[in-house]
């Protein structure tokens, strides 16, 4: 018993570690102008990409761990850092809205710079033998939900901070990048 509450408590502190991505860029990101239906289709996107990308990751296992767990966190730096210095740009444009919005491709790009970290996560986990379904069940739900705490937070920012929320939200995502890059 002790064995399995230890386990869950392992994967639930790996969850959240995973999930500050998700929570940190959906702070940057929520100082858009985002409806309630797009935070919630964002944050169940983010979570459905934390199951599957460390159910790849698992999958994979043992023979590519060392190779890809450093390309996918310099892939998902350089993301979020080309993400941060578009909203940042676009905060200083006459224009209404950024080039990259967390709507349909953008979506895409903004869940993928957030999840390639659990996909390093799931090949040292799938050499370890972690229990499949726990752990990517719980790497999605938790970084589900604290995308949504993010990107609700980032909405009350943005209505405080008014037309520089934008640069910040930005420079919020630039700097997670550069601390990808950087500082892993």
């Amino acid at each position: 018993m002790t064995v399995m509450v230890g386990e869950w408590m392992t994967l639930f502190l790996m969850a959240i570690a995973l999930g500050m991505d998700a929570f940190s860029v959906g702070l940057g990101m929520g100082m858009i102008k985002l409806r309630v239906r797009q935070i919630f289709y964002i944050g169940v996107t983010i979570g459905v990409f934390h199951v599957v990308m460390p159910l790849i990751g698992m999958s994979i296992g043992k023979v590519l761990s060392e190779q890809f767990g450093s390309i996918a966190t310099l892939i998902g730096g350089l993301l979020l850092i080309m993400l941060g210095v578009q909203m940042m740009l676009s905060s200083f444009k006459k224009e209404d809205g950024p080039l990259i919005t967390p709507v349909g491709m953008g979506l895409f790009v903004f869940a993928l710079s957030v999840s390639l970290d659990s996909f390093s996560v799931g090949l040292s986990l799938g050499i370890y033998g972690a229990r499949t379904l726990l752990t990517i069940l719980m790497f999605g739900a938790v970084s589900m939900l604290l995308t949504w705490m993010g990107l609700f937070f980032g909405r009350k920012l943005q209505g405080w901070l008014g037309s520089y929320s934008e640069a910040l939200g930005g420079s919020i995502l630039l700097g997670f990048g550069l601390k990808l890059l950087f500082f892993t």
